[in-house]
This record gives C-alpha cells, sequence and structure tokens, in this order.
C-alpha cells in the first residue's frame, strides 16, 4: 500500500509546530501515513523541547512522529528528512500551513491518477485585500502561481530523480524545485484549500513584503544567483 511520510521544516517554531501535529492527527487517516518527520535547523527558542513533550504523548494509534536535528536551512532540512523517510510519497510542509481535512487521501487519490507531484489552494488567514488576491492566483496550473505556503507532493521515486531541493537556495528552494517538476512533469493542483499564516505579512507589512517577494521571482527570471537571492533578501527582508 502506498503511504506518505510528512516532512515538516522547522527553526523557532514553538508557538506553531505543536498546534499542526495535533491538527494532523485529527484530519489524516492512520493507514495512508507512514509517519511525520519534524526536522529542526536548530531552533533557539524552546521547539525542541515541545517537539519532545509531544512524542511523549503522541496517540500510539497514529504513526511514528520522527523528529531529526540538521543544519539550518530548508532546503538542506527537507533533504535530510527525505534521505530518512519511508513512505513512497513525500509531503513537505510548512510549520504555520494547515492542509484541508482528508489532505492525504487526496493526495493518495491524485497520486492513483498518474500525477506525480501537486499541492492544494492556499488562502491566507488574513482579510487583507492583497493576499486574498493572491491567495486566488493559486488556484491557476501554472508556476508563476505557485509557492512553499502551498505545501508540496511528491513521489519519492521522482524527488530522487529530480535530486531533490537544491541546497545552494536559501530563499526561493520551493519554487526553484517546483519549476523543475513543471518541466519535467504535469502538476496537479487540489481544489481544496489549505490555510497559511499571514504572520510574516503582519510583521514585515504586507505590501513591502509582497514587493521584496515579487522582486525576488523577477530576480530569478533575470537570471540572478542563489547568492544573489539571498543577499537580496537578508538586506531587505531580514532572518
Amino acid at each position: 500500500m502506498v503511504k506518505i511520510s510528512v516532512i515538516i521544516p522547522i527553526y523557532n517554531e514553538v508557538e506553531t509546530i505543536g498546534t499542526l501535529l495535533s491538527y494532523l492527527s485529527q484530519v489524516s487517516s492512520t493507514e495512508n501515513l507512514e509517519e511525520i518527520i519534524v526536522v529542526d535547523g536548530g531552533s533557539t527558542d524552546g521547539s525542541w523541547q515541545t517537539l519532545k513533550n509531544t512524542v511523549e504523548k503522541w496517540p500510539t494509534k497514529f504513526p511514528q512522529l520522527l523528529l531529526i536535528n540538521s543544519a539550518k536551512g530548508r532546503a538542506v532540512q527537507m533533504n535530510n528528512a527525505a534521505n530518512v523517510a519511508k513512505g513512497e510519497i513525500f509531503y513537505f510542509l510548512h510549520a504555520d500551513s494547515f492542509p484541508p481535512k482528508n489532505f492525504d487521501t487526496l493526495i493518495l487519490s491524485e497520486v492513483k491518477k498518474g500525477h506525480n507531484a501537486g499541492c492544494f489552494r492556499m488562502k491566507f488567514d488574513s482579510r487583507h485585500p492583497l493576499l486574498a488576491f493572491s491567495g486566488w492566483f493559486t488556484r491557476f496550473n501554472h508556476p508563476s502561481c505557485r509557492g512553499g505556503d502551498q505545501s508540496l507532493f511528491i513521489s519519492k521515486h521522482f524527488f530522487n530523480k529530480l535530486g531533490g531541493y537544491n541546497e545552494a537556495f536559501t530563499v526561493y528552494e520551493d519554487c526553484e524545485l517546483i519549476h523543475r517538476i513543471y518541466r519535467e512533469s504535469t502538476f496537479r493542483v487540489i481544489p481544496k484549500t489549505l490555510i497559511t499564516s499571514a504572520r510574516r505579512y503582519q510583521k514585515n507589512g504586507t505590501w513591502r513584503l509582497q514587493f521584496h517577494f515579487t522582486t525576488i521571482h523577477i530576480k530569478k527570471w533575470l537570471g540572478a544567483s542563489a547568492e544573489q537571492l539571498h543577499k537580496y533578501y537578508l538586506k531587505n527582508v531580514g532572518v
């Protein structure tokens, strides 16, 4: 039976990771999940202790909750988790993104139809018109409408064929992989909605942050290197 390994990279997510893990245990089916892997990039806010406490209370009826330490960087963290994941399908999920109910069943249904990779539509937990507009665009099946906050499912075989995430990218790593997927295979946008946090926009200013994210996309399109994108991000957005 084909099963899913859920992979969640974190760095200083003490306020979100426990809530997400509890949520996942309520909206998925035990027979569909191989494991949930949380890969920590060296958190300093108590996230690791929260995870250990969660493991101790983890329902025995659910698949294993596995904790991994890694060097910081989402691409590195996700590749490290993928190296030990046992499921035939990887589901990469951000710590502040909440997939729809029965996300696992929905993903496996698409895999059975022959789709190697895909994601859900996305909505921010904010009524800001710019974020509502951005979320609306995620229904369209085009690489320019994709982002890591939408999550990503991909078959293990296809992920390995592509070489995983490009660890040179410390920003834009999700989009870089997704663009390679579009070039090599079909991509499925499941017509169900994932809810993600608008906290970064609230912290940095919605219009300001969207401007910088758009600039990063344009710079990449014009040929900017991974290092140049990282320098721009650090200068204009911060850690």
